[in-house]
């Protein structure tokens, strides 16, 4: 029995290993000698052609169905647009942000008077108008891309680099004007416009006090991307510049809770005090609740950094990571992202920067600065795209009271904050400084976001409201930016 078990060995390894040789003939050899070998004990049937090459199969029915594939001239050329569709648009909108970017700087003579940001919405127009006109339909900028690809590299590149000393010396008057500044302009506002819908004859009756509640929240926030835009080619001094832009940045935590409340709360058949006390619990929450959730992901960049001596390569991708990583888990339960990707950016910047080599941090900064250049942009470009493309209507009385009533509310709220301010500061803001507050107060991509996002079926006037933001947009970035 052992000299025949050792005599069929070699037989059986060949059945097992027949499959993966190439020839047939040999398969049917083997399974005739292990008939015999085994007593008439048969194997398996042989296999056919088709089950031993499934592509000898796939060949055949492809060939059987009638529909074979025409011949082209060149068997490997051709033409597939639709498959490099989307990162071939995307470079292409890229690389005319670079170059827009580029001509601007060359031409000194047109950024000596107009800014940076008043040139690429004149671009977006033009560009618009151009798809327009050969009959495509431009592309609108979408709150979705605007909120998760093109302003956190801004918020970053502000949050790493943000001058701490000054910020923290100002932290109280920065928090005065972010938070009691922007409630003031957002119910002052609010109201009026309210009052203004309530005139017969306007056309306006059927918008209710939330409604306007809600546009007033939108509207009423200073954009740090309009800010920085504009505020960096200034060269102003660095305490309005700290205030202003940290105003900007701060203000965030009130105008999400806001536009959510009210959002929320024009859904309600009645709104109570309970919902109005929740309400504002829910402030503290967003805005403590984003500080938190950067403060966690700027210690784990701190702490992951220690252990990257040996492998210093992808030491600015932790950087980027952890901080995408707190602004997309605060928008995940509604919180504020831009103060999740400040506190992150703070937290870690002096405990990574002791750790990570020196090209590590050349790379960090560079490439904050690129990306953030270009982020922003492409938000001044799509705004003007956006302009041309989308569906707007405009009411003479809705758009100019809200351009008034806004440039109203400013001054009246920079006025009496810097009077209760000035009580408590060493170095009093004066009347010039006022005044620069009151005009920078630049209105930007953020408020158009936020308007986009409302719901057309619930909210019918999100036309009008758009058509009145991008008024407001362009009148303080283009009026109140380039005489500034």
């Amino acid at each position: 029995m052992g000299a025949a078990a050792l005599g069929a060995l070699p037989w059986a390894l060949l059945l097992l290993l027949g499959p993966l040789l190439p020839g047939q003939g040999l398969q049917a050899n083997i399974t005739r000698v292990s008939e015999e070998n085994t007593g008439g004990i048969t194997a398996a049937p042989p296999a056919t052609a088709q089950e031993v090459h499934p592509l000898n199969k796939q060949r055949h029915n492809h060939s059987t169905d009638g529909h074979s594939k025409p011949r082209k001239a060149f068997p490997v050329l051709g033409i597939d647009y639709s498959h490099v569709r989307i990162p071939f648009e995307i470079s292409l909108w890229i690389l005319l942000a670079c170059l827009m970017k580029m001509g601007f700087h060359v031409m000194s003579s047109v950024s000596k008077v107009v800014p940076e940001s008043c040139l690429l919405i004149v671009v977006g127009l033009l560009v618009g108008g151009l798809i327009k006109a050969v009959g495509e339909k431009p592309p609108i900028l979408k709150s979705d891309i605007f909120f998760l690809f093109l302003l956190p590299p801004i918020i970053l590149d502000a949050g790493y680099f943000l001058p701490l000393r000054q910020f923290t010396e100002n932290l109280g008057t920065i928090l005065i004007f972010a938070v009691v500044g922007t409630l003031w302009n957002a119910f002052f506002l609010g109201g009026l416009m309210y009052a203004v819908c309530q005139i017969g004859g306007s056309g306006l009756n059927h918008i209710g006090l939330l409604a306007n509640l809600l546009f007033g929240s939108i509207i009423s926030a200073v954009d740090p991307v309009a800010v920085l835009a504009v505020f960096e080619e200034i060269h102003i001094n660095e305490l309005l510049h700290i205030l202003v832009f940290g105003e900007s940045l701060l203000n965030d935590a009130v105008t999400v809770v806001l536009y959510h409340l009210f959002e929320e709360f024009a859904y309600f058949e009645q709104v109570t005090i309970i919902d109005i006390i929740l309400g504002f619990l829910s402030f503290f929450a967003v805005s403590l609740g984003g500080v938190f959730v950067g403060v966690i992901y700027g210690l784990i960049a701190a702490f992951t950094s220690r252990f990257t001596s040996n492998i210093r390569v992808i030491e600015p991708l932790f950087v980027f990571l952890y901080s995408y990583m707190a602004y997309l888990s605060a928008e995940l339960f509604h919180l504020s992202g831009i103060m999740a990707l400040i506190a992150s950016g703070v937290v870690m910047r002096p405990y990574v920067e002791a750790n990570i080599s020196h090209k590590s941090h050349t790379t960090i900064k560079y490439f904050l600065k690129m990306w953030s250049s270009v982020s922003e942009t492409l938000i001044f470009i799509f705004l003007g795209v956006s302009t041309v493309a989308g569906q707007h209507y405009w009411n003479w009385t809705f758009v100019i009271s809200t351009l008034l009533f806004c440039l109203i509310a400013r001054v009246l709220g920079v006025l009496v904050l810097t009077w209760f301010i000035n009580k408590f500061r060493i170095v009093k803001l004066t009347p010039k400084d006022q005044f620069i507050i009151a005009y920078g107060g630049l209105r930007g991509a953020i408020a158009f976001s936020l308007c986009y996002l409302l719901d057309y079926e619930h909210f019918n006037m999100r036309d009008m409201f758009l058509t009145a933001i991008i008024t407001v947009i362009f009148f303080t970035v283009f009026v109140q930016g380039m005489t500034i």
